[in-house]
């Protein structure tokens, strides 16, 4: 059986200013007085919550470090657990070496995510704010970690919740007028039911619909680079990029393979990839690259088509146009440094995308890009206050069967199906928004979202 006691360091294992090791469980403190030398003898078990205490970490008669704890009674801490952290200088090795001290004591090494585990299991968050807790710490962009904090708050929960009590008075009322028809009447039941229905099932349509941007958010937008041999889409890369990633050169095709590259326009996060120049070649690594870029562009979100303003329209800028025909695309219209030779009104007469003029050279235009992206892929002005944006598929696919679930409610009440077929289905309903929750997972489920976290959190 495992010991009660965990402890991690919690702070990256790097040279730093500042290492922190947490401790969380029930001879949490026990551990703390062995270890810690304060002023006056002072015993850390005996002192208020929620203080810091300056002194040392020894083992036995050696001093390991100079350090400031924190102690922390439950169930007013992270874990809602008795909880210790000590905060040490910031070097890997005395920082594992207050680590195995802690260990030595009593306590056992924590699992990935086991102090975010226990303040799930003992009631401190539910599941969706735990997996809040790992989006916070992999937030690519301000929005990401907007709403990474706003679900850690409870904005997903909430509206959860708020849904689930929708559903279970009607299971309830079913179950009860079944077992009690003498006193309680089903009558005109049904329509008041499907009155309840239509606005559950808009809201469930809606937080479905909030994934594509929740996506978004938390992933990034997968975009491609598309344009002929020398349009100038390695330049336009490396100045996103903000360094020289790519290889720029006036021959035509030095771009054989694509190039990915996460970059950041202020709120925006763009998984960008530079591929070869579309262009009809005998060249056979060439080629290969060329049907790479066709492929990558199948699967974006977004493809950025650069056109070489410089040079006329040919019929590989034509099959591009026909690709991106249906397709999130915004043109650039690159080189207004050079005398021009396409015009802006040349391309718009060939497609109903925006056109923006640029100089990737002179980096000219790359704000106009930016709020164009912004407009296409963010619908309204985003806000955290009071839209609940879903960015996790376990959360979209609980809410896809929920909403299939209540989809059948309705099926059966115009079908006048016997009211207990109603009463499976809303469970069903409520179960699937319970897994959002955590509120009726397998233990397996739990085990594997834990898993995921980093060391010490």
């Amino acid at each position: 059986m495992k010991m009660n006691t965990i402890a991690a360091i919690a702070t990256a294992m790097s040279s730093s200013g500042i290492g922190i090791v947490r401790i969380s469980g029930e001879e949490s403190f026990q551990i703390i007085d062995k270890i810690f030398k304060g002023k006056g003898e002072k015993i850390l078990s005996k002192e208020p919550s929620h203080t810091i205490h300056y002194g040392y970490i020894c083992d036995g008669d050696e001093v390991i470090d100079e350090v400031l704890v924190l102690i922390m009674r439950g169930p007013k801490s992270y874990t809602a657990e008795d909880t210790v952290e000590i905060d040490c200088h910031g070097g890997i090795l005395v920082t594992k070496r207050i680590l195995e001290t802690v260990l030595k004591y009593g306590a056992r090494p924590a699992e990935p995510g086991e102090f975010t585990k226990r303040a799930f299991l003992n009631g401190r968050v539910d599941l969706s704010q735990a997996e809040a807790v790992i989006d916070v710490i992999h937030a690519k962009n301000n929005y990401a970690l907007k709403s990474s904090v706003s679900q850690l708050e409870g904005a997903v929960s909430r509206k959860i919740r708020d849904m689930r009590e929708k559903v279970i008075y009607h299971i309830a009322f079913i179950e009860s007028a079944l077992d009690d028809p003498e006193h309680i009447s089903l009558d005109g039941y049904q329509e008041f039911l499907l009155q309840t229905l239509e606005p559950l099932k808009e809201e469930l349509n809606l937080l479905i619909k909030s994934s594509d941007n929740g996506r978004v958010l938390s992933e990034g937008i997968e975009t491609v680079i598309l344009g002929k041999p020398n349009a100038g889409k390695s330049s336009l890369l490396n100045v996103l990029v903000g360094e020289e990633r790519a290889i720029v050169t006036d021959i035509a095709g030095t771009t054989r393979d694509t190039l990915k590259e996460q970059i950041r326009l202020e709120d925006l996060s763009l998984n960008i990839i530079d591929t070869a120049g579309i262009r009809n070649t005998e060249d056979v690594v060439e080629k290969i690259g060329v049907e790479k870029a066709r492929n990558a562009a199948q699967e974006a979100d977004l493809i950025i088509y650069v056109v070489d303003g410089s040079c006329p329209l040919d019929e590989n800028d034509e099959e591009i146009l026909r690709f991106i025909e249906n397709r999130k695309a915004v043109v650039l219209l690159n080189k207004t440094d050079l005398t021009p030779v396409v015009t802006e009104d040349m391309i718009k007469m060939r497609t109903e995308h925006q056109v923006i003029p640029i100089s990737a050279k002179e980096r000219l235009g790359i704000g106009d890009l930016e709020n164009e992206i912004k407009t296409m892929f963010y619908h309204g002005e985003i806000d955290f206050n009071d839209q609940v944006y879903i960015t996790n598929v376990r959360h979209k696919n609980a809410l896809m069967e929920a909403l299939k679930s209540l989809s059948m409610v309705e099926q059966s009440v115009k079908e006048g199906m016997p009211e207990d077929f109603y009463s499976i289905d809303l469970m069903d309903a409520y179960e699937q928004l319970g897994t959002i929750l955590g509120e009726s997972v397998e233990d397996d489920l739990v085990n594997e979202i834990f898993s995921k976290f980093c060391m010490g959190k």
